[in-house]
């Protein structure tokens, strides 16, 4: 894979390559763009088949980060982070600080947090070497796991589609297929357990299923046949590029709206295809940013009520973009584009303009002060 030229093709601002011989790290930092604000974005953990699909993965993810926090209202960039190596055999202290020690030369630019593969244990790892992480334990001032937050947003959302749909924003009665029971898919089906929807779980870890099953009432489906149940709403919450050729002929769904990143396999294809289907789309990063909009709660200092009520607004947030969506008559997920495009580019006209009206300071015919 040519670097550079991925990096243009997506219009990254930066690339940072890590590597540390005595723990083993190999790591690849990516900053997609910094208009609003500093770049924030989990680190994954992942045993990539090669250095080409890794840095694919990284450049992709911090791109989605750039979009997931204009739409969210956050004054945020988007960037991401990836290490090469088994989250079940190749974590120790001294990887994780190498890890610390990369971001924090980066001097601010990027603002880490947990992703697949890391956890609260991990971040705390890498605070010790940068200041500039997030999503560390409550014991130590964060906010501790975010999937409660991201789990919220989803079910918020699912609301607003329902709404649009149906001209309820109420699941009761409503049956939902939800593929995938982590700590999001769970914490979600819970949400939905409560207000008294339908559920059809499915996992490759039958202990989850099995957990579901007895505490929500909730129906076992095989992982390759969730994609053919009568069901309203699908709700995936675990692999990417769900959404395709295949699964799409098997569709029976009114809605689809779960916490999955990048569940379009094709974003322009699929993402049309889906909308002559008359199916509901609500883009992920828009419908899933809850745990992002937890994470840069505590940048502030890390309130849990204003974290909550940020995440609940994702209903208002879904709203928008179906309503550009219809009034354009274009897909949701590329109004979800042009909502996102248009602050970035509103915020940065902004600060383009005052940055160039602020008045220089001089010594001895020198600008010695430019800085805002």
């Amino acid at each position: 894979m040519k670097t550079f030229t991925e990096m243009m093709r997506r219009n990254h601002e930066q690339v940072v390559f890590g590597y540390d011989k005595e723990s083993g790290l190999r790591a690849i930092i990516a900053i997609h763009n910094t208009t609003l604000g500093p770049a924030l974005g989990g680190t994954r953990m992942w045993p990539y088949k090669s250095e080409a699909e890794a840095l694919n993965d990284v450049l992709r993810l911090s791109r989605g980060m750039t979009y997931k926090a204009a739409v969210a209202g956050l004054n945020l960039g988007g960037g991401k982070g990836v290490i090469i190596g088994d989250p079940q055999t190749d974590k120790n202290e001294i990887l994780f600080r190498a890890y610390g020690r990369l971001v924090e030369g980066l001097g601010g630019r990027y603002i880490t947090a947990e992703d697949v593969g890391t956890d609260v244990r991990d971040m705390e790892w890498v605070r010790a070497e940068t200041t500039f992480v997030t999503g560390i334990s409550e014991a130590l001032g964060g906010s501790g796991d975010p999937s409660p937050v991201t789990a919220r947003g989803v079910y918020h959302g699912m609301k607003a589609c329902t709404e649009e749909v149906f001209g309820t924003d109420r699941l009761k009665g409503l049956r939902v297929a939800l593929q995938g029971l982590g700590h999001v898919g769970m914490h979600l089906a819970e949400f939905l357990h409560k207000e008294g929807a339908k559920l059809y779980v499915t996992d490759i870890h039958q202990d989850r299923v099995r957990a579901a099953v007895e505490r929500f009432g909730a129906e076992a489906v095989e992982p390759d046949k969730i994609y053919e149940v009568e069901a309203e709403i699908f709700a995936p919450c675990a692999l990417g590029a769900i959404i395709n050729d295949e699964t799409l002929a098997k569709f029976k769904f009114k809605i689809i709206a779960g916490a999955a990143n990048n569940q379009l396999q094709d974003e322009k294809k699929h993402g049309q295809a889906v909308k002559e289907l008359g199916i509901l789309y609500a883009p992920d990063y828009v419908i899933n940013a809850g745990g992002l909009i937890n994470v840069a709660n505590e940048i502030e200092g890390y309130n849990r009520e204003r974290a909550l009520t940020q995440a609940e607004g994702i209903y208002y947030n879904v709203k928008k973009v179906l309503q550009v969506a219809k009034d354009e008559d274009i897909p949701t997920h590329v109004a979800a584009n042009r909502i996102a495009e248009r602050r970035i580019e509103e915020v940065g006209r902004l600060r383009r303009k005052f940055i160039t009206a602020r008045p220089l300071r001089y010594r001895g015919g020198r600008i010695v002060d430019n800085s805002w």
